[in-house]
């Protein structure tokens, strides 16, 4: 079972597979488009939910919000599944692939053995393709990755029932009905305003004053829980910003990339001049990673390192407070 598939390596999983699979259906959708449309960019810092025994921080919406939100804004239908079994999730996948139907997979990372041993950590909310099987191998599409790969049915199971935070169950994801032509427009503008709202939000943990708390706790942390802690939990923030995802820096380039297409496509010009700017905050937020870095790894000469990085984030804060509301206007 193998479906004539064509495999774009894209710099983000979840965006990758939707544009992937929207282009196997005939739709020409870039990456960057998925991420905007589907309003991916987000700052949310949340001390109480624990990943790798630090405080979970992300860069972009719940895994999965992307799809959906893309496909109520451009008309597409699309099914999402579970499992309580292997043998359940397996039967379905390879239904679908004998009906020639590529599909989306949310998987752990951590048993994915085409990945670099220094990648493999416990992260489940990885999402890939399959687009067919040859005997006992499944033929694999990851978007983050060059080419395209394969997985024995036992690796497939192992990542698709990993156990954690956001254990996939299986989950399974694939378009089903599309309308004739996509209202990518009105999507654009929807998916923007989303953005907007969110990283404007006034919610402690989230968008902008979910930097300025996160800043405030960097400053805290070396005397709160001691140096050892401080440099976990701020390598933690670093992982999920430059290894996790496309993360902090990452997604501010894409999401650029977004504004620019888009002021193309509704001939406004203030998305292109935003577009500039937001691939400036994505430089600084890469200067805020290197900085970081530095200290955890015991390689900063500063004596007021904590301090400094802090103000980094708070500078962010202000420049992308400035870019939403600016934002929020143009569209």
């Amino acid at each position: 079972m193998e479906i004539n598939f064509t495999h774009h390596q894209t710099a983000h999983c979840e965006n990758g597979v939707v544009s992937n699979l929207m282009k196997h259906n005939g739709f020409k959708v870039s990456e960057p488009m998925v991420f905007g449309i589907g309003s991916g960019l987000l700052f949310c810092h949340i001390p109480f939910l624990k990943v790798n025994h630090a405080p979970a921080v992300t860069y972009r919406v719940m895994p999965g919000q992307i799809f959906k939100r893309f496909a109520k804004r451009t008309g597409i239908k699309i099914k999402k599944e579970k499992f309580k079994s292997p043998k359940q999730a397996k039967d379905r996948l390879d239904e679908n692939l004998k009906k020639d139907n590529p599909v989306g997979l949310q998987v752990g990372v951590y048993n994915l053995t085409y990945f670099p041993d220094e990648y493999r950590f416990h992260f489940n909310a990885h999402n890939l393709i399959v687009y067919g099987k040859e005997n006992d191998n499944y033929l694999i599409s990851d978007p983050v990755m060059e080419t395209v790969t394969t997985l024995t049915s036992k690796e497939l199971e192992k990542v698709r029932f990993a156990k954690g935070a956001f254990a996939p169950n299986g989950h399974m994801y694939y378009p089903i009905d599309f309308p004739k032509e996509l209202d990518i427009n009105t999507a654009i503008v929807k998916g923007i305003k989303n953005t907007c709202r969110d990283m404007l939000a006034p919610v402690p943990i989230v968008g902008i004053k979910g930097i300025r708390y996160t800043a405030k706790l960097i400053r805290k942390w070396p005397k709160s829980k001691g140096v050892k802690v401080a440099n976990h939990y701020l390598g933690q923030i670093v992982r999920m910003q430059e290894e996790i995802g496309t993360g902090g820096g990452g997604f501010r380039y894409i999401y650029a990339a977004f504004l620019q297409e888009s002021s193309k496509i509704l001939k406004n010009n203030s998305l292109a001049e935003l577009s500039k700017e937001m691939t400036q905050i994505g430089d600084l937020w890469r200067d805020f990673a290197l900085e970081a870095s530095r200290i955890y790894k015991n390689r900063s000469a500063k004596t007021d390192a904590y301090n400094k990085v802090a103000s980094q984030l708070e500078i962010i804060a202000d420049k992308e407070e400035i870019f939403f509301k600016k934002l929020k206007k143009a569209i």
